[in-house]
């Protein structure tokens, strides 16, 4: 079964970035997740636009930029001139007036547009959205902090935007608490990638390269 993997790099060694991009990458990483946090919409300080950058940069993979920020619409230039066509950034509906408008920036640059739907958000209120994005990503946990538990409720809402992803022309990918049976149950339904951080990936007794190909032999 194919499904997409991605390092969530608030959970890296900051200490050596470089090493970290080159082993996940080595060890078969599809792309990185990058969260940044503004300590307003969310109660915490993450990564920098300048860790962004240098990711960006020095990544041959794909980039994800999760925008945990209040109105990005005003800074949102600034992001998407640092990042390469075919990049991702998502964006949370709440932390804008006219969220369609940032996600039309997203696209006019040649970027893939997404939003992100925390746990205590409804479908019903970003359903038109779903036609305008290619990704959504559901948190699973409040966003912020990592190493949070996994919220059970947050499945009806996956099994909603599943019945809802082929006519809208979107993908689902899991972001918070990824455990190995999570993926078990929601790969087969439909979801299409998940952001792995300290649950599977990081500060395992394996190299990335070996974690990483044990994830996709999971028994399904």
């Amino acid at each position: 079964m194919q499904f997409e993997l991605m390092a969530s790099m608030m959970c890296a060694d900051f200490g050596n970035l470089e090493k970290e991009v080159k082993d996940l990458e080595a060890g078969g990483i599809d792309s990185f997740h990058i969260d940044i946090m503004d300590g307003r919409y969310v109660p915490n300080f993450a990564m920098s636009l300048n860790d962004m950058k240098y990711i960006a940069k020095a990544a041959s993979v794909p980039v994800d930029v999760h925008l945990m920020i209040e109105h990005p619409n005003n800074r949102i230039c600034t992001f998407l001139r640092n990042l390469r066509p075919g990049d991702t950034v998502y964006i949370h509906p709440e932390a804008e007036y006219h969220p369609s408008t940032t996600l039309q920036f997203i696209i006019n640059a040649g970027m893939i547009p997404g939003i992100a739907i925390n746990p205590g958000t409804s479908v019903e209120t970003v359903v038109e959205m779903l036609r305008i994005v290619k990704k959504v990503l559901v948190m699973s946990v409040n966003p912020g902090n990592a190493g949070q538990m996994y919220l059970p409720y947050v499945g009806k809402k996956i099994t909603k935007l599943l019945s809802l992803k082929e006519d809208m022309g979107f993908e689902i990918y899991w972001d918070g608490a990824c455990s190995a049976d999570k993926i078990l149950e929601f790969a087969p339904k439909g979801v299409k990638g998940f952001v792995l951080g300290t649950t599977l990936l990081f500060g395992k007794d394996k190299s990335y390269g070996e974690t990483l190909q044990n994830i996709r032999e999971l028994r399904f």
